[in-house]
């Protein structure tokens, strides 16, 4: 049984086709295209479909899901069995809570760490117990780089390489800003991955998101690097676990 499943984020959307729990089709699209949607979901005979957006999502896209597929609503309020305690569910990024079921099912009973390194760069940690309280949400790079730029009177609008291995000294004001928001970002992710290590044993460290490679380059020497788990699938995982659960367990 094939599923198709759709991660709508700030910048890009992302598509996957699992075969129960085997991922095979992955791409990003900057703009859905209803006859390459159409494409596929007849190539892969689809039977189910979910979406997680970070904004509203495509009428046209979810009437082609409706109409073509077996069609879940994504939403925080679905569960697969996580004891979750965030105080405003409504309010919930659905991106964030398809990490937390993603993990759960992927590293039952330990202790979770999910930074997604996006246009938003944010932390939710998920406990040995199945709990889940919340998270932090930070400024992603892009974001850090463009604030300079628009709320200061001269400072300019810095372009940066990802396949960066070294940042560069501040020895000029392009450099300088560089160095402050890369290093920056480096030092507050080391920050809460020593925080949440602390205070949770054995912890294992999830990064995904469009600036996941970068994080890893700049944290290949870290003592925390053994901990560190590259996933840049978490969301599609876990809206299909919810699929899976769904239409299969409860079945």
């Amino acid at each position: 049984m094939h599923n198709l499943v759709i991660d709508i984020g700030n910048t890009n959307s992302k598509i996957a086709v699992f075969k129960d729990k085997v991922l095979v089709f992955f791409q990003i699209l900057e703009h859905f295209d209803q006859q390459v949607l159409t494409a596929l979901i007849a190539e892969y005979k689809i039977v189910n479909s979910t979406v997680s957006s970070v904004k509203k999502a495509d009428s046209q896209l979810i009437a082609v899901l409706k109409a073509k597929t077996n069609y879940l609503p994504f939403s925080t309020n679905l569960n697969t069995g996580i004891n979750n305690y965030y105080k405003t569910i409504s309010t919930l990024g659905q991106d964030r809570w398809a990490k937390i079921i993603a993990v759960h099912h992927a590293y039952p009973q330990q202790n979770c760490l999910v930074i997604d390194a996006g246009t938003c760069i944010t932390y939710d940690l998920l406990n040995n117990e199945g709990a889940y309280y919340g998270g932090s949400i930070s400024l992603g790079l892009n974001m850090r780089f463009n604030a300079l730029n628009h709320y200061t009177g001269k400072l300019p609008l810095v372009k940066w390489d990802r396949e960066l291995e070294n940042i560069p000294s501040g020895t000029d004001t392009e450099t300088a800003i560089i160095n402050g928001v890369l290093q920056g970002v480096i030092n507050e992710v080391e920050g809460f991955i020593t925080l949440n290590a602390k205070n949770n044993k054995e912890l294992k460290v999830v990064i995904t998101g469009g600036d996941a490679t970068f994080l890893l380059e700049q944290l290949k020497n870290s003592i925390f690097a053994p901990q560190i788990i590259h996933d840049p699938y978490l969301v599609l995982k876990g809206l299909n676990e919810v699929i899976a659960f769904e239409y299969v367990q409860k079945n």
